[in-house]
């Protein structure tokens, strides 16, 4: 694990530098579905707009897990030189760096990209249609940034050959790690499946489908993935022996499932592959 890339006198974070390629990655796919279907928005502007969205409620989200760890985070980021606003503003940013919650992301982003379908006049259904396959592999992009930022997102012990070994700082708090102790690579697996997910909803979006039903099955899918790498990822089991991020599974499965039927229900005289 790297979380800073050193470039002379200049440092750069490797997770900012992987969800600035996520975001990237996101608006060509998104871009490529829109040219397929004949709609002229710009993808770059709806990608970076739900990024910016993602990107706060999964810090929301993880945050509002633990009120009164967060109450001491802010107060250890503006006491200790308030009247300093500089070096306040620094201790903020290197705060937001880690810490984010997969369900915060998803629903603050799937909120504005609906927002944006309904602005555009494409639809705030079909363009989470269009939407599906990006969101996938910017997701499976941007989960290879945890993993170098050491953002927790690491696995239990394994004897696997491809066990990676845990940063010191990645563990709260930090303290030294054995460096014989290899655990799994769970944003590895998690890029792999969801690298997967985009190509099957990618070729899914040229069949005619109803509107609604390719974004019923990303969160179908992805749900079920996110909740089956639960099992071997160190969180904390607290509802029924499952994790915060296991129950939020659930639900988008559920949601997911919901969105296929009742489109089913629906002629299928638009998709995300035509109009």
């Amino acid at each position: 694990m790297f979380p800073y890339l050193h470039l002379g006198s200049v440092t750069l974070g490797t997770f900012g530098i992987l969800m600035w390629l996520a975001a990237v990655t996101a608006a060509w796919v998104l871009h490529r579905s829109f040219v397929r279907a004949g709609v002229t928005a710009d993808a770059i502007v709806v990608v970076a707009t739900v990024m910016i969205a993602g990107v706060i409620g999964a810090k929301v989200w993880h945050e509002l897990q633990n009120p009164f760890a967060l109450r001491m985070q802010m107060e250890e980021i503006i006491l200790p030189g308030w009247h300093e606003p500089g070096q306040v503003i620094l201790r903020f940013l290197h705060w937001f760096q880690a810490g984010f919650a997969w369900f915060g992301g998803l629903l603050f982003g799937v909120g504005t990209l609906m927002w944006q379908g309904r602005s555009l006049k494409i639809g705030a259904v079909r363009i989470l249609d269009f939407a599906a396959p990006a969101a996938a592999v910017g997701y499976g992009v941007g989960r290879i940034g945890c993993l170098t930022s050491g953002d927790g997102d690491y696995g239990i012990p394994t004897k696997l050959p491809w066990g990676v070994h845990i940063h010191d700082d990645a563990l709260d708090p930090p303290q030294p790690n054995p460096p014989d102790l290899l655990v799994h690579p769970t944003p590895v697996y998690e890029f792999l499946f969801s690298i997967a997910l985009g190509w099957y909803l990618w070729v899914r979006g040229r069949k005619n489908l109803p509107i609604g039903q390719l974004t019923g099955e990303y969160l179908a899918i992805s749900g079920v993935g996110r909740f089956l790498v639960e099992i071997i990822r160190r969180n904390e089991k607290l509802y029924f022996g499952m994790s915060n991020a296991q129950v939020a599974a659930l639900l988008t499965i559920v949601i997911g499932l919901i969105l296929i039927v009742l489109a089913k229900r629906h002629p299928a005289t638009e998709t995300a592959a035509a109009v």
